[in-house]
């Protein structure tokens, strides 16, 4: 184990020195690049994450979050889910990436959830939200409505498919009491705040990663994928799944310019497995939970492969 994370952490400083090496000798290449990804998320990401991020933010605070879910404590009791469940998968799917995740690490730090309830919430409250799959993949990309219906509607369910057979095979154990909201003095301010601090970072999580899957393409890095994918698929649906695998805004536009029939299941795959980025986002407040990053990248794989299933029904 502890040369594993000796590898893991090699790995990671020669990626990075490598990504810092291209920019420096292509700087005017990737620094537009870098533009181009904080317009994508000021076109696409901004408008649908931060409303609700504000709105679920000051549902959590002001303790309203613990009314609503005291009514569904049977339902979730019978999926050996605890209290909180519905509320964070309410506030994860209206909102979207990274929201329900970190609303799972507001429970666990106020003692309202256990580390395996954590581990199980993780895997349901992690989707994206109806205004970035119907307005911005959908509408603005694909052009198409319906096309966003369908993603979403598979999205939703291979996530909570996957995430509910895993909470009925785990272990039962007495899940704690949704403690009492505790009154804010600022909620307003400390709402605002915390959410403008998320959405920003969110943006700067796109803009890197839309340099780094730049940098990824044009020195081949993702080559042996890129093939193995256009024995299903062409060249340009193949290298925008590679694309999206990075991050996934960049990838679903670029699934969108594509003729191939094949591009909407692609689209709902890398919208429910969310790419390196969002990945990586999920996992900044997740860890905070004690939630397991490998075992949390294998479920995101899983509820992934069941959305393209799915979408290759519908």
């Amino acid at each position: 184990m502890k040369y594993l994370r000796l590898f893991g952490r090699l790995l990671l400083f020669a990626a990075l020195a490598f990504t810092a090496f291209a920019i420096i000798i292509y700087p005017e290449r990737y620094i537009s690049c870098c533009l181009q990804g904080f317009l994508l998320w000021a076109e696409c990401v901004l408008p649908s994450l931060f409303p609700f991020m504000v709105i679920s933010m000051i549902f959590i605070k002001t303790g309203a979050a613990e009314k609503v879910a005291l009514p569904l404590k049977r339902i979730t009791g019978f999926f050996s889910l605890p209290p909180a469940a519905a509320v964070c998968f309410l506030i994860s799917i209206c909102s979207g990436y990274p929201a329900g995740s970190r609303a799972v690490a507001e429970f666990y730090e106020d003692g309202s959830i256990t580390e395996r309830d954590a581990g199980k919430l993780a895997a349901l409250c992690s989707t994206s939200g109806p205004l970035f799959v119907i307005g911005s993949v959908g509408v603005k990309m694909f052009c198409d409505k319906s096309a966003g219906w369908k993603i979403l509607l598979a999205h939703a369910l291979s996530v909570i498919a996957v995430a509910l057979i895993l909470s009925l095979v785990s272990k039962k154990e007495n899940t704690r009491k949704l403690k009492h909201g505790v009154p804010d003095k600022n909620v307003l301010y400390n709402a605002f705040y915390g959410s403008v601090t998320a959405v920003l970072v969110a943006g700067g999580f796109i803009a890197f990663f839309c340099v780094a899957a730049q940098i990824a393409y044009d020195f081949n890095l993702l080559y042996p994928l890129e093939q193995l994918l256009c024995l299903f698929t062409n060249k340009d649906a193949a290298s925008a799944v590679c694309r999206g695998i990075i991050e996934v805004t960049a990838g679903c536009r670029a699934l969108s310019a594509c003729t191939e029939k094949l591009a909407l299941p692609f689209a709902g795959f890398l919208i429910t497995f969310g790419g390196i980025s969002i990945i990586l986002q999920q996992l900044c407040y997740l860890v905070k939970a004690k939630v397991k990053p490998i075992k949390f990248i294998l479920v995101k794989l899983v509820q992934a492969a069941l959305c393209f299933a799915l979408l290759l029904l519908f």
